[in-house]
């Protein structure tokens, strides 16, 4: 008995979704292997979901490769100072000398600590510019440059220590430090004479004006002296990219 109209028009709708529903299943299933495997077992989605969070996850993933890096140069230093060389133990020993004036060594003693905050979100003062309620990386470099001018021995930013060479950028609401974005409140430690690191803030315009703000509108400012202050040695490249040489 040949098939009625209905079941022809029922046969003909699988045919025609078919395939689609085939090609939608196949690109699901690699969508979710994909996942799978850039995820490796670990969540895409980090805790919280909000901006401070994944700052902080990937701070901490930098600061965790690092810290393996600064191992392996480690062992790579002990098996350089077994090669049997008078020319490369000459060299070891000049950079031995320079590791402590270049940052690349850890440093303790007593020093301050500055921390920097946004304004309260609270703050709303009709007609002013609201980037005047933010902190900006040159706020930073000039507590930074005070705090140098004043004798630091060391002196870090997010428990990054800081060298010659460092750069601190601003990108939107964060601050990026060596290509790692820190989100507020950025905290500033350094080492030396505390009496002549505050009589250098003290000295500093540009110190100064960023405490006017800070009491004019709310900027978040603390300052505090530290009997102990610990500055990690200098992990980063000290290789110059982009520097080039002066006559």
């Amino acid at each position: 008995m040949p098939d009625s109209p209905r079941h022809e028009g029922k046969n003909i709708t699988v045919s025609r979704w078919s395939l689609p529903a085939l090609v939608l299943a196949c690109v699901c299933g690699f969508v979710l292997v994909a996942a799978a495997v850039t995820s490796d077992g670990s969540d895409l989605r980090p805790a919280g979901g909000d901006l401070n969070s994944v700052l902080r996850d990937r701070a901490r993933e930098v600061d965790t490769r690092r810290q393996e890096v600064a191992k392996l140069q480690g062992e790579v230093d002990t098996m350089g100072k077994k090669v049997d060389d008078a020319e490369m133990r000459r060299e070891l020993r000049r950079v031995a000398r320079l590791a402590d004036p270049a940052g690349l060594t850890e440093v303790e003693g007593p020093g301050l600590r500055i921390a920097l905050e946004d304004a309260p979100r609270s703050v709303d003062i009709p007609g002013l510019d609201p980037n005047l309620l933010v902190v900006h990386q040159q706020d930073i470099q000039a507590f930074v440059n005070a705090l140098w001018a004043g004798g630091a021995e060391a002196v870090t930013l997010q428990g990054q220590r800081l060298i010659s060479s460092t750069g601190i950028k601003c990108v939107g609401n964060t601050v990026v430090l060596d290509g790692v974005p820190y989100a507020p409140p950025y905290v500033i430690e350094a080492i030396g004479d505390r009496s002549q690191l505050q009589a250098a803030l003290t000295a500093s315009p540009e110190v100064t004006t960023y405490r006017q703000y800070a009491e004019k509108y709310g900027l978040g400012l603390q300052e505090r002296d530290l009997d102990e202050v610990t500055a990690p040695a200098y992990l980063g490249s000290v290789s110059m990219r982009h520097a080039t040489v002066v006559d």
